[in-house]
């Protein structure tokens, strides 16, 4: 399969739609377990959690992974300063206006439900926002949030500055040669950097999401996205080939391993484990980041085979339900509260919802240009040029997630 710059790749969409719809229910999930989030339901519990750990170790590599791919074919046509100037204008003006509209729902239904003490004013949400947008900080003893903040639109200006590297890298250093790995290599060799993080950086240098502070996230989250520019270009395209054909053993270990750090977590819930299954633990969650994520991109390769309107279009779609998303579940838990629903069914409600209504958000926003422009939704003209091919798989504005804490940090 030719994966370079100038090949189609509809299997990239296909990714990205894949895991922003796994992305809606992981976000509601968050509502429901014990792990911290912005807002807690009565019914939390571990229930959920085994299911959520099946995705919470590489659900954002595998985006970041996508976005290096697609950046290097932003790169190919545009060269540095065009992929500066577009992702600038892709990223960050939505970032802007993120953390100022659609982000200050989540901070006030926090501090309401944490600390309503601290509301300014009357408590209620315009006199927040004011606060808000005033570098206001709302503290429950040490836990301080700072405002304003940009929580699940972390992912902006991390992609942001990983794409502004990677031209500039791609400018000026030229790599030469295929690596010619054997599959087995790309199953085994990407996998071993994720280990040895996960071992030694992550418990000295725990998740920030504030981009200055988060090196560990940095080391993992640039990795994967150097791994996914590099696969578009004759250096590493022996990637995807290899995705594809060793996807029931990346599938299989996957499995096995989530299996097995299930296990380790339950006989270890109420002791401390020893240093050696400490270690071993870790790297076998950073293994599993990489291995499911082969698993994802060789069955996508699978299942994505051909250019699709539909698909096309959800495509489009993605990056302004990601902005919207996360505000909308927030704000949706705290309307459906007093209806008393069995958990099991509100979060049913809350997907569907979800769903639905930044649906409907795009499909009105995407008629008003500066709207449109501020919530990532690229306009397509109304005629195209036939001069310059397009290159499939533009999904270097995916997101998938926020700044809640889970076991993935």
């Amino acid at each position: 399969m030719n994966t370079t710059t100038t090949s189609r790749l509809p299997f990239l969409d296909g990714l990205r739609v894949a895991a922003f719809a796994l992305l809606i229910p992981y976000h509601v999930g968050m509502y429901y377990v014990t792990w911290d989030w912005h807002v807690k339901s009565p019914a939390a519990s571990d229930a959920l959690e085994p299911f959520m750990q099946l995705s919470s170790p590489w659900r954002l590599g595998l985006l970041f992974l996508i976005a290096g791919a697609a950046c290097q074919g932003l790169f190919a046509k545009r060269g540095a300063l065009g992929t500066l100037k577009d992702r600038s204008l892709r990223l960050l003006l939505p970032l802007i206006f993120g953390m100022v509209v659609i982000v200050t729902p989540q901070a006030y239904y926090e501090v309401l439900t944490k600390a309503p003490d601290v509301l300014p004013g009357d408590g209620g949400y315009l006199d927040f926002w004011r606060f808000y947008l005033h570098a206001g900080k709302a503290c429950r003893g040490n836990d301080c949030m700072t405002m304003p903040t940009w929580n699940h639109l972390w992912f902006l200006p991390y992609l942001w500055l990983y794409a502004v590297l990677g031209a500039l890298v791609a400018r000026f250093i030229r790599i030469p040669g295929d690596l010619k790995l054997p599959a087995w290599a790309w199953l085994l060799l990407p996998a071993v950097p994720l280990a040895l993080m996960r071992v030694f950086i992550k418990p000295l240098f725990p998740i920030e999401h504030d981009l200055v502070h988060d090196l560990y996230n940095h080391l993992q989250y640039g990795w994967l996205f150097a791994i996914g520019w590099a696969s578009r270009t004759p250096l590493a395209a022996g990637f995807w080939a290899a995705a594809l054909r060793l996807r029931w053993a990346a599938l299989g270990l996957s499995l096995a391993i989530w299996a097995v750090l299930l296990v380790y977590a339950q006989h270890y819930a109420s002791n401390e484990p020893p240093e050696a299954m400490v270690v071993a633990a870790r790297s076998l969650r950073g293994s599993l980041t990489w291995w499911a994520i082969v698993a994802c991109c060789g069955w996508a390769q699978r299942t994505f085979t051909r250019e699709s309107p539909l698909l096309r279009e959800a495509s489009k779609a993605v990056f302004c339900l990601y902005i919207l998303h996360q505000s909308v579940i927030v704000v949706l838990t705290q309307a459906l509260k007093p209806l008393g629903l069995p958990w099991g069914r509100e979060a049913l409600l809350l997907i569907a919802l979800t769903f639905a209504i930044s649906g409907l958000g795009y499909l009105g926003a995407r008629r008003v240009p500066g709207l449109a422009l501020l919530l990532g939704i690229q306009r397509t003209p109304r005629k195209a040029t036939p001069s310059a091919p397009r290159v499939m798989g533009q999904l270097t504005t995916m997101p998938v997630t926020s700044n809640s804490t889970s076991p993935e940090a």
